[in-house]
């Protein structure tokens, strides 16, 4: 078992880096749209192939960084229902569901999604649009992508039955929040003072 946790500790900090740096996509996307905008309305020119790197980065934001909100457990929960299960029961559905969900979704979207990536990469295929990108780099983060997900999936699987074999701890109990948490809970409070006194 502490084998498979050093395994899983490999993936999880791969994941925690990739996270990183998909925050940093967001901020270069943010800045791209915001420039092409200012760009389009002040002097009235336009570029697709700005407007199609911010879908890439958006793309990569929303592919590459499953693994990371699977690992900071931050994705889609009934956490209602969840909270009332014993620890036991938690990781157990957990299993599960990557099991029987998660494992087969991810593997099927690599095999579908790298015959669109081959084609992509071997036909050159480029953008309709005028100025547009080659499309093999988006094209590539679809496998990619999911390629991240399902070993992310392994390392919780990992995980849980870790804990459910007592050499390990419970992944899904109530912990201190991290300093991103921490982070954005200052600034919704600030905006909410600052609404207030508005």
């Amino acid at each position: 078992m502490q084998a498979l946790l050093k395994i899983s500790s490999v993936i999880d900090r791969f994941n925690d880096l990739l996270g990183r740096l998909m925050m940093w996509f967001i901020l270069a996307a943010t800045l791209i749209s915001a420039g092409n905008a200012i760009v389009r309305k002040v002097f009235g020119v336009s570029s697709n192939a700005w407007l199609e790197v911010q879908w890439y980065l958006f793309a990569a934001v929303f592919l590459l960084g499953g693994g990371y909100a699977f690992l900071r457990n931050v994705h889609v929960r009934i956490d209602f229902l969840s909270t009332r299960f014993s620890p036991r029961t938690r990781n157990w559905i957990d299993i599960i569901g990557i099991v029987v969900f998660l494992v087969p979704l991810c593997l099927m979207l690599i095999y579908e999604g790298w015959p669109v990536f081959e084609r992509a990469w071997t036909s050159g295929e480029m953008s309709s649009n005028a100025g547009g990108l080659i499309r093999w780099p988006v094209m590539l983060l679809i496998p990619l992508g999911f390629a991240v997900l399902l070993a992310q999936g392994a390392s919780e699987l990992i995980k849980r039955a870790a804990f459910l074999a007592g050499a390990g701890p419970d992944v899904l109990a109530h912990k201190e929040p991290d300093e991103t948490e921490v982070l954005l809970k200052e600034l919704a409070n600030s905006d909410a003072t600052a609404g207030t006194k508005a």
